[in-house]
């Protein structure tokens, strides 16, 4: 086997992350997103307008592609699609170029361990076998699920808090909740295993929530370029939005503090000319989507507390306990600030009404359940709490029993990984 760290890889809808086993963050976040050349002949094409005198290739990925959407000699391309991959092709050129030029790394020598959504098919665990191994010739491949490798970073973090949980064996009992570019995931794993038939899915995530701030800087008639309104969202969604308990509340505040008023400034990129904006109400009022999306998007009814006390009431009723005390966050819409006492909170009330309903009607105490609400310790764990959690795995020695080596993909074939063994037996 190879002696060399394992080369973990999360592919998402929004970004890539990947990185070696042993790290606690990715060393490349790479947009998932390929520019194909539109030019016909193949090989290095030579441009007049290329910088430092390199030639233009036939694709680009990540930032690089980004910078040549407007350009007629190139098409942009997201290979993938909530969650899910949807072109392969484009896929093998985004992983060509990340494994080689960024990674720098010989694939024949590194065990690979790539994540994989909820909901994957077994035909989309052969075609990822099927490349990992004739494309790219690794040494050994497992896929896992991210929501399984969240939770074992949880609990990772948790032993290193508690030294008496040294040498127990995982926890790998939790719910989590994914939210990322695309769409939010609410999923519950009991024992290593997802409960695939009780998982929540909610078309809202992050580009929601920038495309929502997008359109308040339009309704103010914000003096922003509209080739840059994108980006400005995003930035203030990055930097500046937050999670308040009291939408009403957090309106006066603003009204009595002109400090909590925020300010972007940029150049247009045509004109050269500066300009700058203000942001305000949308700082709190974006994020709360998630919590009122009936306010904002036509599509969705329910809040996110509302689909996770679904989600796990729909639970077998032995992990239904278990499940609210160990809600796990994961993913970088669920890093916007107070987003995890927002959740922690409202998830109890729902929790209490329902106790209580039950109670009356019953005419018998019930015995009070405990929710409780886990991030990252930093952030950026929290927003790669799935990479995380295969980078601590990949270096343990039981990663090595469950990777499906080349000579079994030889034997077998690319059916070999159509089973998805649990992390740890």
């Amino acid at each position: 086997m190879a002696k060399n760290p394992a080369v973990v890889i999360d592919i998402g809808s929004g970004y890539t992350k990947m990185g070696f086993a042993g790290n606690i963050e990715p060393q490349f976040v790479i947009p998932t997103c390929v520019a194909n050349s539109t030019k016909k002949a193949g090989g290095v094409h030579i441009s007049q307008t290329q910088t430092m005198g390199i030639a233009d290739a036939d694709f680009y990925i990540g930032d690089e592609a980004y910078a040549r959407k407007d350009s007629m000699g190139y098409l942009l391309s997201y290979p993938v699609s909530k969650g899910r991959i949807e072109h392969w092709d484009d896929m093998e050129r985004y992983l060509q170029q990340a494994i080689f030029r960024n990674l720098r790394c010989i694939p024949e020598e590194h065990n690979f361990l790539m994540t994989e959504p909820p909901f994957n098919t077994p035909e989309n665990r052969e075609l990822m076998a099927e490349m990992m191994f004739e494309t790219f010739n690794v040494n050994g491949l497992h896929i896992a699920v991210q929501a399984v490798l969240a939770l074992y970073a949880q609990w990772v973090n948790d032993v290193r808090i508690d030294q008496n949980q040294a040498g127990a064996s995982p926890d790998l009992t939790g719910l989590v909740v994914d939210s990322g570019d695309g769409q939010s995931h609410v999923i519950p794993v009991a024992d290593g295993y997802v409960i695939s038939s009780c998982i929540q899915e909610i078309p809202l995530g992050g580009r929601h929530v920038t495309q929502f701030v997008h359109d308040m800087l339009c309704d103010r008639n914000e003096p922003v370029p509209p080739e840059q309104r994108m980006e400005a969202a995003r930035q203030i969604k990055e930097k500046h939005a937050y999670l308040c308990r009291d939408v009403v509340e957090e309106y006066q505040k603003f009204d009595q503090d002109p400090r909590k008023f925020k300010t972007l400034s940029g150049v247009a990129q045509k004109t050269k000319e500066a300009w700058n904006i203000q942001i305000g109400y949308e700082r709190f009022l974006a994020p709360e989507i998630f919590f009122h999306p009936e306010i904002f998007v036509d599509s969705v009814h329910t809040p996110l507390p509302q689909v996770v006390d679904n989600c796990i009431t729909q639970c077998p009723i032995d992990y239904r306990r278990r499940l609210y005390g160990n809600v796990v966050l994961s993913g970088g819409s669920t890093t916007f600030m107070h987003f995890k006492e927002r959740l922690q909170h409202d998830l109890q009330t729902v929790v209490d009404s329902r106790m209580k309903q039950a109670e009356m009607a019953s005419g018998h105490p019930s015995q009070p359940i405990e929710v409780c609400v886990h991030g990252g310790k930093q952030r950026k764990q929290q927003r790669y709490a799935a990479w995380l959690g295969g980078s601590l795995f990949a270096q343990e020695p039981q990663f090595l029993s469950v990777c499906k080596t080349k000579r079994e993909y030889e034997e077998v074939g690319p059916s070999c990984m159509r089973g998805s063994p649990v992390l740890l037996g």
